[in-house]
């Protein structure tokens, strides 16, 4: 009777994650699904306060920027955690960042998110007549789009 209880117990602590797995739980879609919508607005702000003025590929560009670094070990591992990253993004220290965004800078968050990368999976992005930080310069510079370079 014991052997059947610690094999009952051991089944149960095995199976129990893979049941959460399968089913999830309550809210999760609506959690995971207002995380992405969260994302969207961000990234569609960084972009808008970025690259405002920059042909439609280069808000694209900037948005992938962002979606490299999420996925690069260098740099935070979410959004909201590379755009508020000290330092990061002009947008965010001068206030632009909270400028509502026009479409193409929706429609660009949405490209970037879904995996565009018109950049070659560059890191950084840079106007050269308004550096502020020369150590940009020594990053390879991977293409250039309107009056941004981007690099690695």
């Amino acid at each position: 009777m014991r052997n059947r209880k610690a094999y009952f117990i051991i089944l149960i602590c095995v199976l129990a994650p893979f049941m959460v797995l399968c089913m999830g739980l309550p809210g999760a879609e609506e959690d995971l699904a207002s995380a992405g919508q969260s994302d969207y607005e961000l990234l569609a702000q960084v972009i808008s306060g970025e690259a405002r003025g920059e042909p439609y590929l280069g808000k694209v560009a900037v948005g992938a920027v962002v979606m490299n670094r999420v996925r690069s070990p260098l740099f935070p591992s979410t959004v909201s955690g590379v755009i508020y990253d000290d330092w990061a993004f002009t947008s965010v220290y001068d206030g632009q960042i909270g400028c509502t965004p026009d479409p193409d800078s929706y429609r660009a968050a949405g490209e970037a998110l879904s995996g565009r990368d018109p950049t070659y999976g560059a890191l950084y992005f840079y106007n050269p007549a308004r550096v502020t930080s020369y150590w940009i310069f020594t990053r390879p510079v991977t293409t250039v789009i309107g009056n941004h370079y981007f690099a690695k």
